[in-house]
């Protein structure tokens, strides 16, 4: 670099620095000036002789994490030093020592959870992920800061990688998607969300997230004087009241207007509620329920509200703390808008997440963060449980719809939407959902399978002698029920199975057998169990009886004949696995207890073939490779690498049915169900599994659930039904 350019690089980070100390949320101090003065003079120092991809300075990147921290997080001096120093004890000559010797514990704790994330292994397939999730996670036990400001620091990266390769940009904005948006949700780091999810759409998949934005740009001035022409309306009356307040438009995101077309099956033009009208009101916090609700009126008068979309998030605010409240009303020209009423301390925690709920919380209120980090505290000290299920566990908590249940004292508790019973004895406390016999919901006994409502008020009947059956997972929801009742099964497990042991012991001495670790794996593949865990247990069930163990002990006399006789069938069978009937019948490998079908690579140490039993591995960098059950290297895999394991078999692709859900829609007369019907079972010979119609002043709406080997017969069956008379539409769900 020319002096001259030098010197204007010095020029631009000085005013990144002076800005970063502007924008900053918090009220910042000398002493807090001076602390992140000397993390900006380290950051600058130790990451001088190193550039980014795009080729300016790297200190720009710790600077905009800073920045990011301090405006759009609001986080305080200690972050936004933390923030500064993000990198350096990674890529830089500073220890840890150093930085805890030159600044403080906090700031060196906070620095060392963030180089930990980073040493995570970067691995592309979903297994890694989902661990390295659970991982990052685990930071939160040390400071909530560490993963916030590591949000930061990937949402910059998001905003400048493109100077990166395609193929890393997919990986990157492919995690992003998985992992990091759903935490800022769960952080009320709304903003940040979506900014990360239209990120990740935009590389993902480019094409459409340029056709959506560009839809909205195109739409932009009409969507502004619509907003413009709504406000107007009710611009008097509110003025009237004498309120402080003003009024803006907010666009949906790229991400959520591609998700509801994605949802409702329709094109861009067909979603509706493209933006919303927030009404952002001044008010102390006193008055505020009273003024949002006084807003409310006001707005009810001039439009029509929709009963069915109003929501109450000041009565009773989401679990992260967000409050406002939601009204969809009938705008000018028969439009559907949403609503938000929010005061500004409102809109503050709604924009900033905790940082602005510590700002305005009150000594008595419950701490939402805390209670949240105790609870996912507890999910990830199970470390039984699978990092997939986990992740995914975690994020249908994350994004489902909130209800609010009363205990029989009239204490308020938030469920997510579809929670029973069982899910609301484990919110109370872990023993009483372990004792749980039954439950009566607003005075009336219900089955724990019972769904339950917003305003429902909840009593569980508990016993000691009460135990969780297998059952219990089939009504349970929530992340920490389910939890709690795979733990308990399993301890239940041991318990009759360390019974069993000795049951069996006792059993085989009577046939004068000895249980030593050979007779065990000789009754393992006897009996077809997997452990011998799976064998003392189904002995202290009794599902093991004396007739069966006297079985195995006859089978052991003949042993050296057994012995012959397998071997001279073994090899039968395995001349007949290459006969060519048999590796037709067996011509599709699926994974998972979906039986989905993936791409993979038969490995080379044990060569399966078609109709032997067989598992997947993750690999890092060949995707997933498929080994024999008895491979030499399967217990080694299995046992280092258990959560990169799936599960295979092998099926007959002609014999495999799918279902599919296809709805159709048009104008309603005599007889059309019947042709429909005629068209799917008799012309085309597919299974009906379910079929609804509904009929509203002539126009029908109609689903049908249909089973079909393929989907070149279902787009066939479509493409069918969409040539009878009276069908306008034909779609899949």
């Amino acid at each position: 670099m020319t002096e001259a350019a030098v010197k204007e690089e010095n020029k631009r980070i000085a005013k990144e620095y002076k800005e970063l100390l502007k924008i900053s949320y918090q009220a910042l101090s000398n002493d807090d000036k001076k602390l992140i003065r000397k993390a900006f003079d380290i950051a600058v120092e130790a990451h001088a002789p190193q550039r980014r991809k795009s080729g300016e300075a790297y200190i720009f990147h710790p600077i905009a994490v800073a920045k990011i921290v301090a405006k759009q997080i609001g986080l305080d001096a200690t972050a936004i030093a933390a923030a500064l120093l993000h990198d350096v004890v990674e890529d830089t000559q500073y220890t840890l020592a150093d930085i805890e010797e030159l600044f403080n514990p906090t700031i060196a704790r906070i620095v060392d959870g963030l180089t930990k994330i980073m040493h995570l292994k970067n691995e592309a397939d979903i297994s890694s992920q989902a661990e390295n999730f659970r991982k990052m996670l685990l930071t939160l036990n040390d400071d909530v800061r560490v993963i916030i400001i590591k949000i930061a620091d990937r949402l910059h990266n998001m905003q400048t990688m493109d100077s990166m390769p395609p193929a890393k940009q997919v990986k990157i904005a492919s995690e992003t998607l998985y992992i990091y948006a759903p935490i800022a949700h769960r952080l009320g780091l709304y903003n940040i969300k979506t900014e990360l999810e239209d990120l990740g759409l935009k590389y993902t998949e480019p094409e459409v997230f340029d056709d959506i934005q560009k839809s909205i740009k195109e739409s932009k001035e009409q969507q502004d004087a619509y907003i413009k022409q709504f406000s107007s309306i009710i611009d008097d009356s509110l003025e009237k009241e004498g309120l402080e307040y003003y009024i803006k438009g907010r666009p949906k995101s790229v991400f959520s207007i591609r998700r509801k077309m994605l949802k409702q099956n329709v094109s861009f033009d067909e979603v509706y509620d493209k933006f919303a009208v927030r009404i952002v009101f001044r008010s102390d916090r006193a008055n505020e329920k009273f003024l949002a609700w006084k807003i409310y009126s006001v707005v009810t008068d001039h439009f029509r509200p929709n009963p069915v979309r109003l929501r109450d998030w000041i009565s009773s605010p989401k679990s992260t703390g967000y409050e406002a409240l939601h009204i969809t009303v009938m705008g000018p020209d028969g439009r559907w808008v949403e609503v938000q009423i929010r005061s500004e301390r409102m809109h503050e925690i709604a924009e900033k997440g905790y940082a602005a709920h510590y700002k305005y919380k009150q000594g008595n209120q419950e701490d939402g963060l805390d209670e949240w980090l105790n609870r996912l505290q507890e999910a990830l000290e199970n470390s039984e449980s699978n990092a997939i299920d986990f992740v995914e566990q975690f994020k249908l908590n994350l994004y489902s719809k909130e209800i609010f249940v009363f205990t029989p004292k009239g204490e308020l508790k938030s469920l997510p939407k579809g929670a029973t019973p069982l899910d609301f004895a484990f919110a109370i406390h872990t023993e009483v959902g372990l004792h749980t016999r039954g439950a009566r919901v607003n005075g009336k006994l219900v089955p724990l399978s019972h769904t339950l409502n917003s305003g429902d008020q909840v009593d569980i009947i508990t016993s000691d002698n009460q135990k969780p059956t297998k059952n219990w997972l089939d009504y349970a929801t929530t992340a920490r029920a389910r939890s709690k009742i795979k733990s308990a099964l399993k301890e239940d497990q041991k318990d009759v199975a360390a019974e069993g042991k000795v049951i069996l012991t006792r059993k085989l001495k009577s046939q004068k057998i000895k249980l030593d670790e050979n007779t065990v794996n000789e009754m393992v593949t006897f009996f077809k169990m997997k452990t011998s865990q799976d064998l003392f247990y189904r002995v202290g069930l009794g599902s093991i009886d004396n007739k069966m163990i006297k079985d195995y002990a006859n089978s052991r006399s003949n042993a050296l004949y057994s012995f012959f006789k397998s071997k001279m069938r073994k090899k039968e069978e395995n001349v007949d696995l290459y006969k060519e009937e048999v590796t037709q019948k067996y011509d599709e490998l699926v994974f998972g207890k979906e039986q989905a079908s993936l791409d993979y690579t038969l490995s080379k140490c044990c060569n399966p073939i078609p109709g032997d039993a067989v598992f997947g591995f993750t690999t890092v960098s060949e995707g997933i490779k498929v080994h024999k059950n008895n491979c030499p290297n399967a217990i080694s895999l299995q046992s280092k690498y258990a959560y990169r394991i799936i599960s295979a078999k092998w099926i007959d692709s002609s014999q495999k049915e799918h279902r599919a859900d296809i709805n159709l829609e048009g104008i309603d007369r005599m007889g059309l169900v019947q042709e429909v019907t005629q068209l799917i079972s008799e012309n085309m010979h597919v299974n009906i599994r379910n079929i609804s119609f509904t009929s509203d002043d002539g126009i029908f709406k109609g689903q049908i659930t249909v089973v079909v080997p393929n989907i070149s017969m279902l787009t066939k069956l479509m493409q069918n039904l969409n040539k009878i008379n009276g069908i306008d539409k034909v779609t899949r769900s």
